[in-house]
């Protein structure tokens, strides 16, 4: 009965896989009065559920939607804005922010049907963060129409979930005009056809320079029928000293000062685009994903510990405390064994040099593959054993 109430609390639609745009956004206008009054219209190519609040410290007009595009809109629409940011902040839900200079109310906002365009009026003055005006909105936080996958048993191909850090308007780490989210995506890539070629099947949080929520990450292994997750990341740290890959699993506090400076790091993005990161409300559904974050973990330290076995055996640089563990966000789902690896850190030369390198990426992939597989036939066992 448990793990049945455990689907409820866990399982997202099936739309969380793969993000498709409903909907595209026409030449967007925004005009702004002497008194900073703003009207604001967004042609879409068709109606589809809304939400338009603010939110303060920095002053941001927020637009939420089911599927739109808004990496298709030109910002200079808003030349008043300080910036125009967007990205996916739950699975099929997308978000665009306009961070200003000055706070504003929401007056009206409505969405023209007969030819269809979203349209805010906004009034100069700090209210609180909203009043919150949609139409249609409603995000599933639960929902039943997908089941929990079955514990891999070693009898089928695994489903990896691949998580490149960071993306869009969140770039992660910069040195010498190179970011930590071109330099991961471009990682998972290549560790995906080094997968694939094993008969593996790869899921990706995100397939493009653009920017998904933490929580969102997760959803979309689920959705997949992931039987394991693996984030992606090559940070940066003050002072530099941080050098050689490490691999991080979920604990209640950072068991040191570099993972507590990467854990601030890591939710930069969903600061920015004000997206709340709650923990579960709910007592049972509370309860529930803790009962299945007592299974998942050991699995998770298990992954952990291989990859760091094969990644050493391939002669490839460790962190002096290889693996490490910290409250990151996307390592908190609770049914899937996930793993942060820090394959280096752009604040080292060497690091660097390495992550650039198209032969040590590929001798990295190589070892993450050698991880995965010996993880997986102990974990197969693992689940065999407990059937009985």
């Amino acid at each position: 009965m448990r793990w049945a109430l455990l689907a409820l609390v866990l399982a997202m639609p099936a739309q969380a896989q793969d993000f498709v745009a409903r909907a595209v956004p026409g030449a967007a206008e925004m005009e702004v009065s002497r008194r900073g009054a703003i009207d604001l219209e967004i042609p879409i190519s068709q109606p589809v559920p809304w939400r338009v609040f603010t939110l303060s410290d920095p002053p941001r007009l927020v637009l939420d939607t089911s599927e739109v595009d808004w990496a298709v809109l030109s910002p200079d629409f808003a030349p008043e804005a300080v910036e125009v940011l967007s990205g996916r902040v739950a699975p099929g839900w997308t978000r665009l922010v306009l961070v200003l200079e000055d706070p504003v109310t929401v007056g009206r906002a409505w969405l023209a049907t007969s030819d269809p365009a979203i349209r805010v009026e906004a009034a100069p003055g700090q209210g609180p963060d909203g009043p919150l005006i949609q139409q249609g909105w409603d995000i599933p936080e639960m929902a039943a129409d997908v089941a929990t996958r079955p514990r891999q048993t070693g009898d089928r191909p695994l489903v990896i979930a691949l998580d490149p850090g960071h993306g869009g308007v969140d770039p992660g780490a910069e040195r010498q005009g190179v970011t930590e989210a071109d330099l991961m995506l471009r990682f998972a890539r290549e560790l995906a056809e080094v997968l694939r070629r094993e008969g593996h099947r790869v899921v990706f949080t995100r397939e493009t320079d653009e920017f998904v929520a933490l929580r969102g990450r997760p959803a979309i292994a689920r959705a997949a029928g992931a039987d394991l997750m693996i984030s992606l990341h090559a940070d940066a740290v003050a002072g530099g000293g941080a050098q050689g890959a490490t691999v991080y699993t979920l604990a209640d506090a950072p068991v040191d000062e570099l993972s507590a400076e990467l854990a601030e790091r890591q939710g930069t993005g969903d600061l920015l685009l004000g997206v709340d990161l709650p923990e579960a409300g709910d007592e049972i559904a509370q309860v529930l994903i803790e009962l299945a974050r007592a299974e998942t973990a050991p699995r998770s330290e298990a992954l952990s510990a291989a990859l760091v076995e094969q990644i050493g055996a391939a002669g490839i640089d460790l962190h002096k405390r290889p693996r490490l563990g910290a409250n990151f966000t996307v390592l908190k789902a609770p049914d899937i064994p996930t793993v942060l690896l820090e394959l280096g850190f752009m604040s080292s030369n060497a690091d660097l040099a390495n992550l650039l390198s198209p032969d040590w990426r590929m001798r990295m992939a190589t070892a993450i593959l050698r991880g995965i597989e010996s993880w997986a036939i102990s974990d197969a066992a693992d689940a065999l054993r407990l059937r009985r």
